[in-house]
């Protein structure tokens, strides 16, 4: 059994004209709600042994915040360009390449390729919308990453910083 979390990015900024997409930071409620999400998942007593983030600055910030408030080190968050809106056959290539030695890992990156990807799961589960800093997990019936499928992973739980019950929401 291995264990996947999806992490959207935390709310970007807008502010600065002329940056490029992948430029772009996060505002100010982004560094909040990053850590914050980390925090609970770290009260969650979750387990991680690698975070993959999107190369943009949002996807990238928000993995390494997410990874110092839970006890990850930030320094080993890695870069993968797959994750940068290339959609959900790179997502899967991203996830069938993980070391089998791994048993948990998170992809952070983006909309609207997140909600895409979590609602192709599981048939049971509809997301109209992961927000900024939504988490999912899902557990893989796989020994191998290489055997990863839409068909051998269930959905478990999706929580988000605005879900005030402090409750992850199961379907």
């Amino acid at each position: 059994m291995k264990t996947l979390y999806l992490l959207r990015h935390a709310k970007s900024s807008w502010a600065e004209h002329g940056l490029s997409d992948k430029q772009r930071p996060l505002a100010r409620r982004g560094l909040h709600d990053a850590p914050l999400m980390g925090e609970r998942f770290s009260e969650r007593g979750e387990g991680l042994e690698r975070i993959v983030s999107s190369p943009a600055v949002r996807a990238h910030t928000t993995a390494r915040l997410f990874a110092e408030a839970a006890g990850f080190l930030p320094e080993e968050v890695v870069v993968e360009e797959n994750l940068y809106f290339l959609g959900s056959g790179s997502i899967e290539e991203v996830i069938l390449s993980q070391d089998d030695q791994l048993g948990s890992i998170m992809l952070v990156f983006h909309n609207p390729d997140i909600t895409h990807f979590v609602n192709a799961i599981d048939y049971e589960v509809s997301i109209d919308n992961v927000p900024t800093s939504g988490l999912i997990k899902l557990n893989c019936d796989i020994e191998h990453w290489r055997d990863w499928s839409i068909a051998g992973t269930a959905f478990d739980y999706f929580d988000y910083p605005k879900n005030l019950t402090a409750e992850v929401v199961r379907k």
